[in-house]
C-alpha cells in the first residue's frame, strides 16, 4: 500500500501561495512538463563585454551582432546559397534594420520582389537560431504587434504543399498591405535575441567615449543582462548618488577628454556655474598645464578662446578636486592614504613639492583658490559651484533612471554558470596572500571585503541623504574609486596631481596591485575561484579593466587558461596601447569562444559599405558534451521548481489542498 506524504505546516503555507499560481493539477503538471522541457534544451549562448567606455557606436554593433554570432548563424545556414556579399547585405539588415531599409528603399527598383526575398531569407534565419529555444520563449521575444505574424510564418513549414502556399499567401499579404519593412525589423529584433540567451557587461560603461547615456539605454532594453561595477561606473554612480568629490572627478575626467557630449546633452547638466566661475577667478592664472585633449580632427572645431576656457574649466574643477579629495582623506585615516594629501607639501617659493621624501619641481602652482594656511577648504565661491553642479546630477531624470538600473542589475562581481565575473581584481600581497581591509572597524580580507564593500557602497544611493551611513557611504564610493588596491581600482595610487603638475614621468607611476602578477599562476586563480565556492574544469575568473598589450605579444588568457581578461579595448585613447579594439567572449553549449576585435569605422561605413568590424576568434575552452540548461544555475533553479510543483501534485491528490477550478 502506498505511503501517504506527509507535508509540514511550514511546508503547506508554501504550497498554498504556490496553489494561488497554479490552481490546480492540470495547470502544475503543465508547468512541470514546459520546466522539464527546457531543462533538456541545449545552454543558451552567454555574451560577454567589458570596457565600454561610452563608446556607443562600436558597442551597439558589436551587441547587434553577437560579436560575430550573426554573421556565423549566416555563414551557417546560407554559406552554399548565398554570395559573401549577399550575407554582408542581410547581416546589416538584422544589424541596423530601420536605417538599412531606408537606404535599400533608395537603391532597389523592385522593392515588392526584394521584400519577399529578404522575408523568406530572415524567416530561415529565426527558425535556425531559435531552434534551441522553447516556443515559449520564442513567443516571449516577439515585439507584441507582430508576434501572432511572425508565429504563423515560423510554424509554416514550406516541404508541405498546403503549409507553403499558406507560408506564399502570408508573405504577399505583408507586402500587399505595406507592413514589410515593419515585420522585417520585428524578425530581426527576434534574431538577434534570440542569438545570445544572456549579457554580461565586465564593467566601465562610462567616461572617455561621446555617448555613455546611449548604452546605457540600450542595456535598460536588454532582455536579460548583468553587471559588475567597473571603476568608472562607481565614478557615476557616486556622482548621481550626491558626492561632491565624484561630481568634480567626473567633471575634471570629462573636461580633459573633451567629452561633454554626455553631460550636457545626454543628461541635460547645464556647466554655465562651472565656466562663470572659472573665466572669473582663472582669467589671469596660468592654464599651460591643463589644456584639453582633442582628439582627430577635434581641434579644426575649436577657437582659442573656446580652448582657453576649457583649459580654465578643466583648472578649476580640478583644483576643487584636490581639495575635496583632501577633505575625504582627513575624514578617514582608516584609508591608509595620508600620503596622497599633496596641497599642503608644496613650496610655493621654490615651485616644489615633496611626495614620499622626493622633491619634485612644479609645472604649475599659480592657484588662485587655495590658502596656504587652509588648503583644503574651499573658498565660498567654490563651494557654491560644487553644490549646483551636485544638485544637477542629483535632478538629472535620465541619469538618476540609469544610476537606478545599475544598482538594480549590478553589483561587484557576480558567480554564473561556473564563472567569477568581476571588473578589477581580488586584492592580494606581494607574498600571493589575499589582502586584508581594516575599513568600517572589521578586518575582512577576499569574498568577505567585496561583499562588504557592495553593501557599503548601496548605502550611498539607499540610506537615507543626510545621515551618517549615506555621508560614509559616499566617502567609501569615492574610496572604491581611487583608494590604494581598492578592488575596482587595483592599484597603489591614482597620480592625478603629478600628471598635471610634474613633467617627471617617474612620479606619474600607479602601481598595479598582486594580483595582476599572481594570476598569471594557475594554483593562484584556482585558489581564488574556491574563494567564491567554484572548483572544476570549467571554472574561470573573468575580468576586465586592464587592456591586453597584443602588440606587446600579451595574451588575455592567464593562469593556465583559468582566467581570461576581455577588456574590450572600445576607447580610441586606449587602442594605441593595446594594438587592437578589445576583446570579447562567447560562451555557448559546445565551447567558450574568444573574439578580438579591429578599431570600428563607424555606423555610417556600416550602412553604405557593409563595413563589419574585423574580428579574429579562437575556442579556448571546448566541452566534452553539449551543456543542457539542467547543468546551468537557471536549470538548478528550474529544478527546485519542478520538485516544488511535484509537491503541489501530491498535496492535490491527497485531498490537503483543493483545486480552484
Amino acid at each position: 500500500m502506498k505511503t501517504k506524504p506527509t507535508f509540514t505546516n511550514e511546508e503547506l503555507r508554501y504550497l498554498n501561495l504556490l496553489a494561488q499560481e497554479y490552481p490546480t493539477v492540470q495547470a502544475a503538471g503543465t508547468k512541470i512538463m514546459q520546466l522539464r522541457a527546457v531543462l533538456n534544451l541545449p545552454k543558451g549562448t552567454e555574451h560577454f563585454i567589458s570596457d565600454i567606455h561610452g563608446e556607443n557606436e562600436a558597442f551597439l554593433h558589436i551587441l547587434n551582432s553577437c560579436s560575430g554570432e550573426v554573421r556565423d548563424k549566416l555563414e551557417a545556414l546560407f554559406g552554399e546559397s548565398l554570395s559573401y556579399q549577399e550575407q554582408d547585405d542581410l547581416a546589416t539588415l538584422i544589424y541596423y534594420p530601420a536605417a538599412k531599409l531606408a537606404l535599400v528603399a533608395d537603391t532597389v527598383e523592385n522593392m515588392e520582389q526584394w521584400y519577399r526575398i529578404t522575408l523568406y531569407r530572415l524567416v530561415d534565419l529565426c527558425r535556425f537560431v531559435s531552434s534551441k529555444h522553447t516556443r515559449n520563449k520564442l513567443r516571449d521575444s516577439m515585439p507584441p504587434d507582430y508576434a501572432h505574424i511572425i508565429d504563423e510564418l515560423l510554424s509554416s513549414r514550406t516541404d508541405m504543399e498546403f503549409k507553403k502556399e499558406h507560408f506564399e499567401n502570408l508573405i504577399d499579404t505583408i507586402v500587399e498591405i505595406g507592413q514589410a519593412g515593419e515585420v522585417i525589423e520585428a524578425i530581426c529584433k527576434v534574431i538577434k535575441t534570440m542569438a545570445v540567451d544572456h549579457l554580461h557587461i565586465v564593467g566601465d560603461i562610462f567616461d572617455r567615449g561621446p555617448r555613455s547615456d546611449i548604452v546605457m539605454d540600450s542595456l535598460m532594453s536588454s532582455h536579460s543582462v548583468d553587471i559588475q561595477w567597473g571603476n568608472h561606473d562607481i565614478l557615476w554612480m557616486g556622482a548621481a548618488s550626491g558626492s561632491r568629490t565624484m561630481v568634480a572627478t567626473v567633471l575634471s575626467n570629462s573636461i580633459h577628454y573633451n567629452n561633454l557630449d554626455v553631460i550636457e546633452t545626454g543628461y541635460g547638466i547645464s556647466l554655465r556655474p562651472l565656466s562663470i566661475f572659472a573665466n572669473e577667478v582663472y582669467k589671469d592664472s596660468d592654464t599651460h598645464c591643463f589644456q584639453v585633449k582633442l582628439m582627430g580632427d577635434e581641434a579644426e572645431h575649436y577657437t582659442e578662446k573656446d580652448k582657453l576656457l576649457s583649459a580654465r574649466m578643466y583648472k578649476a574643477i580640478t583644483v576643487i578636486l584636490f581639495k575635496l579629495e583632501g577633505q575625504k582623506l582627513l575624514r578617514h585615516p582608516e584609508f591608509n592614504m595620508a600620503d596622497r594629501l599633496l596641497l599642503d607639501r608644496i613650496d610655493y617659493e621654490n615651485k616644489t613639492v615633496t611626495i614620499d621624501g622626493t622633491v619634485y619641481p612644479l609645472e604649475d602652482c599659480d592657484f588662485p583658490t587655495v590658502d596656504r594656511n587652509d588648503p583644503y577648504a574651499l573658498t565660498e565661491e567654490e563651494r557654491l559651484v560644487i553644490e549646483q553642479l551636485t544638485d544637477a546630477f542629483r535632478h538629472s531624470e535620465k541619469l538618476q533612471k540609469h544610476i537606478r538600473f545599475l544598482y538594480a542589475k549590478g553589483g561587484l562581481y557576480k558567480v554564473y554558470n561556473g564563472n567569477l565575473l568581476l571588473h578589477g581584481c581580488i586584492p592580494m600581497t606581494p607574498e600571493g596572500e589575499l589582502m586584508s581591509f581594516t575599513i568600517g572597524g572589521v578586518t575582512r580580507s577576499g569574498k568577505a571585503f567585496l561583499d562588504f564593500a557592495e553593501k557599503t557602497a548601496r548605502k550611498a544611493y539607499y540610506d537615507k541623504r543626510g545621515t551618517p551611513e549615506r555621508q560614509y557611504g559616499l566617502d567609501f564610493m569615492w574610496w572604491l574609486w581611487a583608494g590604494r588596491n581598492s578592488p575596482i581600482f587595483g592599484r597603489d595610487r591614482m597620480t592625478t596631481f603629478e600628471r598635471r603638475l610634474i613633467r617627471d614621468e617617474a612620479a606619474w607611476a600607479e602601481p598595479k596591485n598582486a594580483y595582476y602578477t599572481h594570476y598569471q599562476e594557475k594554483a593562484v586563480c584556482e585558489m581564488l575561484l574556491r574563494e567564491f565556492g567554484l572548483e572544476g574544469e570549467h571554472c574561470h575568473i573573468i575580468n576586465g579593466h586592464v587592456p591586453v598589450k597584443v602588440r606587446k605579444g600579451e595574451s588575455p588568457v592567464k593562469g593556465g587558461g583559468k582566467l581570461l581578461v576581455i577588456d574590450g579595448g572600445f576607447s580610441k585613447a586606449y587602442q594605441a596601447t593595446s594594438g587592437i579594439a578589445g576583446y570579447t567572449l562567447i560562451f555557448n553549449s559546445r565551447c567558450m569562444r574568444i573574439v578580438s576585435h579591429q578599431p570600428f569605422a563607424g555606423k555610417k561605413q556600416a550602412l553604405l559599405h557593409n563595413r563589419d568590424i574585423a574580428n579574429e576568434s579562437f575556442v579556448f575552452e571546448k566541452m566534452q558534451t553539449r551543456i543542457k540548461v539542467a547543468q546551468t544555475d537557471q536549470g538548478r533553479e528550474l529544478e527546485i521548481r519542478v520538485k516544488d510543483l511535484m509537491r503541489l501534485l501530491e498535496a492535490y491528490r491527497s485531498g490537503l489542498i483543493a483545486e480552484k477550478h
